[in-house]
Formats: C-alpha cells, structure tokens, sequence
C-alpha cells in the first residue's frame, strides 16, 4: 500500500469534492480518498499493485483539474 497527496492548482466549488472522490474511489485499489477543500489537496491510499499513482493524477486531469505536484509515500 501507498499514500498519495496531490496538490491541485484550484477547487472553486464543493461540488469538485464529490466529483473527484467519486472517480478515483471507483479505480481498483484505490481506498480511503479524501479531498481537503480549503487546501486544494487529495489524499489516497491505493494498491501499488494494481494502480499508480500517475493513473490517479491522470484521473483527476482528464476531469479537469490541474495537478501542481504530487508526492508518495509507502505505507
């Protein structure tokens, strides 16, 4: 297991929130998502086995947010 944090250029709504939860909660071996609204950060625990973290930056683009950075951490 491993823990991602990424750092997003902007959440301008709550509703972002709940979008993007939704989408990386639905990718294999993704657990424990959580999106900090204030801070425009996301949190993740996930499977390195069955999912990368690149993938989930790139789940979050492709809904239309921009990744500033991200960092991994092995659990």
């Amino acid at each position: 297991m491993s823990k991602v944090t990424m750092k997003l250029d902007a959440l301008t709504c709550p509703s972002c929130m709940t979008k993007i939860e939704g989408a990386l909660s639905k990718k294999d071996g993704v657990e424990n998502v959580k999106v900090l609204f204030n801070a425009s950060k996301i949190k993740a625990e996930f499977d390195d086995s069955q999912v990368t973290a690149d993938s989930l930056a790139d789940t979050v683009t492709d809904l239309g947010y921009v990744v500033k950075s991200s960092k991994v951490k092995a659990l």
